[in-house]
């Protein structure tokens, strides 16, 4: 959990620090959203990257923290600048379990 977290922690600040210096900002609070969907991303696929969980929970867990990211999204701006960071999130959480498909454990925690 302490590792998930970390990641969490780190993706966030690395995705805030690219897009507000390197991508062209819109604004740090919009950045900081992108960035946390970003890391939570990470931080989640890594936590559900454990065989005590089922594909049926992974996609569970991992759907409603895209709803919890998007109704967030919404209250906070509007839909329109909302549905990116699901789009990132999404985006990560299966490339975590793309490149974890091609190791022999199948997990990126072995």
């Amino acid at each position: 959990m302490q590792r998930a977290l970390l990641y969490f922690l780190a993706g966030t600040v690395v995705s805030f620090l690219i897009n507000y210096f390197l991508l062209g900002s819109e604004g740090w609070p919009l950045d900081l959203y992108y960035g946390i969907a970003f890391g939570a991303a990470w931080g989640m696929a890594y936590y559900l990257d454990d065989e005590q969980f089922t594909l049926k929970q992974k996609l569970g867990i991992s759907f409603i923290l895209m709803t919890v990211l998007l109704v967030a999204g919404i209250f906070i701006f509007d839909a329109e600048l909302a549905v990116p960071a699901i789009i990132r999130f999404s985006m990560v959480f299966v490339a975590y379990y793309v490149l974890a498909s091609f190791r022999r454990a199948k997990s990126l925690r072995k």
